[in-house]
């Protein structure tokens, strides 16, 4: 057999003001710059590209992006090879089975779950371009609250789906249709293959769409709306959530860090949305409100 002697660039980046919403825009400058596969590692942001033609070039662009991106002038960024066979096994060794609720199980293709109970719900989602796996605690917040609140016969958005986990999630659970709106070309391309990997095309529909109020408004009555997305693009949204809800209608807000939650949860319960549940990852925090009239 003739080895693949092809190379990834890794690229490793950090932002110096750790729990910040620049980390969040971090990680989308990297999937905006080719990567094909962001993960986190104890603060580090690791991605990987095809060889440049200019190595040396390409990351100095990176490094001008990423800058731009987060408006901070001091971001750390270091770089080395890996071969494609190392990469590939390197990325797959730490994926594998994710239980994150009682019923719900996270699986990437190469590692099926065993034994799944005839109750739970195993989704198929490999890593890729797309936010949204079961290793970010937004995601698995929102799982959790999902699990909690879905009804058969729900009607729900999906704000900011990127991989489209959460809409494949509210599927299985019971959701008769789903609405799942991002604004990033390559999230939707990931997310139909997915929504199709997982048999729920008949339930989910994606739209390339960054949201709006009055888009929102448009697609409802809602009984339900999921939206996890940074905490700074949540405020001009919050009319459109209530008003796209039915009376005791739930919403889920995640992609809120620990310091920005009372503001957040203030926010929306002077909207007249009452808080629920609240979920807790780390430094990130998920709500689960109810509009009660």
């Amino acid at each position: 057999m003739t080895k693949d002697t092809r190379r990834w660039l890794e690229l490793r980046v950090r932002c110096p003001i750790a729990g910040d919403d620049r980390e969040v825009l971090l990680a989308d400058g990297l999937i905006h710059l080719g990567a094909c596969g962001v993960e986190e590692q104890s603060g580090w942001y690791v991605s990987y590209f095809d060889e440049p033609n200019d190595p040396s070039e390409f990351v100095s662009t990176s490094l001008s992006v990423l800058s731009n991106a987060t408006g901070l002038s001091s971001i750390e960024v270091e770089h080395r090879w890996q071969l494609h066979e190392d990469w590939e096994e390197n990325w797959k060794r730490g994926l594998g089975p994710r239980r994150v609720t009682d019923t719900i199980v996270v699986f990437p293709s190469w590692a099926p779950p065993e034994n799944l109970h005839p109750r739970d719900i195993g989704i198929r989602l490999d890593p890729g371009m797309a936010f949204g796996t079961a290793e970010h605690g937004t995601t698995r917040g929102c799982l959790r609250l999902l699990d909690s609140v879905v009804s058969v016969g729900d009607r729900v958005i999906d704000v900011g789906s990127g991989s489209g986990i959460l809409s494949i999630a509210a599927a299985r659970l019971g959701a008769v249709s789903v609405q799942a709106l991002e604004g990033d070309r390559y999230a939707c391309e990931a997310a139909r293959e997915n929504i199709i990997a997982n048999g729920v095309g008949a339930q989910v529909t994606v739209t390339e769409v960054w949201a709006t109020s009055k888009s929102l408004i448009d697609l409802g009555p809602v009984e339900g709306i999921v939206a996890n997305i940074e905490a700074g693009i949540l405020e001009p949204l919050r009319e459109g959530f209530r008003e796209a809800l039915v009376s005791g209608g739930w919403l889920i807000l995640s992609g809120i860090l620990d310091h920005e939650w009372v503001k957040s949860r203030e926010r929306a319960e002077s909207n007249g949305l009452t808080l629920i549940v609240l979920d807790q990852d780390g430094e990130w925090r998920s709500g689960l409100f109810r509009r009660m009239t």
